[in-house]
């Protein structure tokens, strides 16, 4: 299986990628939706570590919860 070593482009801290096994990926382990995905793939186009993809879709939530939820 290809297991490779990659710096992630946000933080530049090195993680290890396991194309070759996506289901034991360290990014396997979140449930990302279709909406939270295309916002990560508008800033970066390769892997990220576990660490920037938590911070990212924390950060998206925080968004829509903020400004794009209407309000009664």
């Amino acid at each position: 299986m290809k297991h490779e070593q990659k710096n992630c482009p946000r933080c530049e801290k090195m993680f290890e990628c396991k194309v070759g096994d996506i289901a034991n990926c360290q990014c396997s382990q979140f449930k990302l939706n279709a909406e939270v995905i295309a916002f990560i793939e508008e800033l970066y186009d390769d892997c990220l570590c576990v660490n920037c993809i938590y911070e990212l879709r924390r950060r998206y939530v925080h968004f829509v919860n903020k400004y794009l939820i209407v309000q009664n």
